[in-house]
């Protein structure tokens, strides 16, 4: 068996331990579609929602949502993994850093869009935006991917902290602006197109292939301290 198809399978195996330990536990998936939710409700009620500024507000309601959300629940994947110790136990196995943060990575994008798929609807009904179509899918995947790689990089340097609750937010804000940004113009356009905009998803994906290159490439010094 080549090395490829081990580290395949390894990916794929903590991917199935990780989505099994939530399933029985749903925590994770719970708070963070609460919380999303609940975003949403608040800033309708707390801005004048009308015809002329719904597009700039609801679009930027959207993505604090799904960013707070994801600070909240991905924060939590690896300290639980920490005080059980499964995370130790994880890096005495022969599997390459790598391999683990992209396992872990593919995880959180999978908590992210159970998330996404009762928040993105739910969203649509309350601005009263006819916006659910491919074009919205693909943006909302390429602001995840950005989101998700930050949020589980800094997890994990925040977990072996005692402040990491604070820790998370302080590290993975100021790097999720651009992503942030992107996600919201790219957004609005949908609501209301802006003659020469830029091309928006195009700097989402070259924001995602930056991230999540020196994401893993930063993982393993960030395991091994």
């Amino acid at each position: 068996m080549s090395s490829l198809q081990i580290g395949w399978q390894q990916l794929w195996s903590i991917v199935g331990k990780d989505l099994r330990s939530e399933l029985r536990a749903r925590q994770i998936w719970a708070s963070m579609a609460l919380f999303s939710a609940l975003v949403l409700v608040v800033f309708y009620f707390a801005f004048d929602l009308r015809v002329e500024n719904n597009a700039a507000v609801a679009p930027g309601a959207l993505w604090i949502a799904f960013v707070f959300a994801s600070v909240l629940g991905l924060g939590r994947t690896f300290a639980a993994e920490q005080e059980h110790g499964r995370m130790d136990r994880l890096l005495l196995c022969p599997v390459d850093r790598q391999v683990i943060f992209l396992a872990k990575l593919i995880g959180n994008l999978i908590f992210l869009g159970v998330v996404e798929a009762v928040a993105v609807p739910l969203f649509a009904a309350i601005y009263n935006l006819p916006i659910l179509s491919g074009q919205l899918l693909v943006i909302v995947v390429l602001g995840t991917v950005g989101i998700a790689t930050m949020c589980t990089l800094f997890a994990a340097v925040a977990s072996t902290t005692k402040a990491r609750e604070i820790m998370l937010p302080l590290l993975v804000f100021p790097l999720l602006i651009p992503v942030v940004i992107g996600a919201v113009r790219a957004t609005q356009s949908l609501v209301a197109p802006i003659v020469n905009d830029p091309p928006w998803p195009g700097l989402l994906v070259a924001f995602d292939i930056i991230f999540v290159t020196l994401s893993a490439l930063f993982f393993q010094f960030v395991v091994e301290d």
